[in-house]
C-alpha cells in the first residue's frame, strides 16, 4: 500500500525534474545566443552566470530532494572549479582539438568569472526558492 504522502512527495520530486529539464534547455538557449549574439564584456559574464545556473539546474535534477542552498552550493563549486583549471591550460589545449569545448570548459581564467558565477548560484537558488514557494502555496490552496 502506497502512503499519500510518499505518492505527493514522488509527484513533486517528479514535476520538479520536469521543471528543471526545461528551465535548462531554455538556459542552453538563452546561453547559446547571450554568448554568439551579444557583443561586449557584459555578455560574457551573463553567459558564465548562466553557465553556473545550468549546472544548479543538472545537480537539482539529479538530486531533486537535497536542500537547494547545497544545490547552490555544488553549481558554484563546480563552476569555480572549471575556471580554476583553466589556469593549468589544460582546457585551451583540448579546445584546439575540440573547438565545442572551448563552450564547457573555456580557455582563459579570469577572477571575475568566479564573480559571475556567484551571481548566477544566488540568481538559480532564489528563483527556485520563489518558485517552490509559490508553487507550495498553490497546492496548498488547491487542498482546501
Amino acid at each position: 500500500m502506497v502512503l499519500k504522502s510518499d505518492s505527493s512527495a514522488r509527484t513533486r520530486t517528479a514535476t520538479r525534474r520536469i521543471v528543471f529539464a526545461l528551465a535548462a534547455m531554455g538556459t542552453v538557449a538563452l546561453g547559446l545566443a547571450v554568448h554568439f549574439l551579444v557583443p561586449g564584456d557584459a555578455a560574457g559574464l551573463v553567459a558564465d552566470a548562466l553557465y553556473t545556473v545550468l549546472v544548479y539546474l543538472f545537480v537539482g535534477f539529479l538530486a531533486p530532494r537535497i536542500p537547494r542552498v547545497w544545490v547552490a552550493a555544488v553549481a558554484l563549486a563546480f563552476s569555480a572549479a572549471v575556471e580554476l583549471s583553466q589556469l593549468s591550460g589544460l582546457p585551451a589545449q583540448l579546445a584546439q582539438s575540440f573547438p565545442p569545448s572551448r563552450l564547457v570548459l573555456g580557455t582563459t581564467f579570469s577572477a571575475l568569472d568566479l564573480v559571475a558565477y556567484a551571481i548566477g548560484a544566488v540568481a538559480a537558488l532564489a528563483v527556485d526558492t520563489a518558485i517552490s514557494a509559490r508553487a507550495a502555496a498553490w497546492g496548498s490552496s488547491q487542498a482546501e
